[in-house]
């Protein structure tokens, strides 16, 4: 792959849309060739699998059916968009990826990790960002930050969502050179700074 492939990661209300429209605007300033997807999403097929997934109503929805429609999302868009424009030397931006099954499916559900681990690495085909930009905030603080109307994730117990923020500080350990933690405790402008030395660094800017 010729190109270079950006994650950011956090839990609910951590800003990091906010943070990966701005770098999308940054790079562009910049005249690189970036593109900007969301997980799950990004493609029509997986946009309409986001549907299923979010929807307030699929309440009987399993634990095993979630993780599995997660990575169905994930294996269209990596077949679609990720693997064609990294190869043409796009620089992708991704808001999730493969550590938000870990963290909310893993960590919050408690499905195995090295089972989702493995059906991540048939999703993917075996791409790794090149970067992660893991945005950290109380729950009690993202949750409140977070749309009033709540979709079918947001809307799980305060005790889940910790589980969910423990599984990100968890993979930030264990992968410290692709994962780059930064605290939500500034301004967007000011966090955005923080974000750019990672993005800087990455991509020789």
């Amino acid at each position: 792959m010729n190109g270079k492939f950006i994650t950011f990661e956090g839990s609910e209300g951590s800003g990091k849309s906010t943070q990966a429209a701005l770098a999308l605007e940054y790079l562009k300033s910049k005249k690189l060739p970036t593109l900007l997807l969301r997980e799950p999403g990004g493609v029509k097929i997986s946009e309409n699998i986001r549907k299923l997934l979010l929807d307030v109503n699929n309440t009987g929805m399993g634990d095993e059916c979630e993780t599995l429609l997660y990575m169905a999302a994930r294996a269209q868009m990596v077949k679609e968009v990720l693997e064609p424009q990294l190869r043409s030397s796009k620089i992708i931006l991704c808001d999730r990826f493969l550590d938000s099954t870990i963290a909310y499916q893993g960590y919050g559900n408690g499905i195995d990790i090295k089972t989702i681990e493995q059906l991540g690495l048939f999703a993917t085909k075996g791409l790794v960002p090149d970067l992660t930009v893991l945005f950290d905030i109380p729950p009690e603080k993202g949750l409140g930050r977070a749309s009033q109307k709540k979709d079918r994730i947001e809307s799980r117990s305060l005790e889940y969502h910790k589980r969910v923020r423990n599984g990100y500080l968890d993979l930030s350990k264990q992968y410290p050179a692709r994962i780059k933690v930064i605290k939500v405790d500034a301004s967007v402008e000011e966090i955005f700074k923080r974000v750019k030395v990672h993005i800087d660094a990455v991509l020789d800017l």
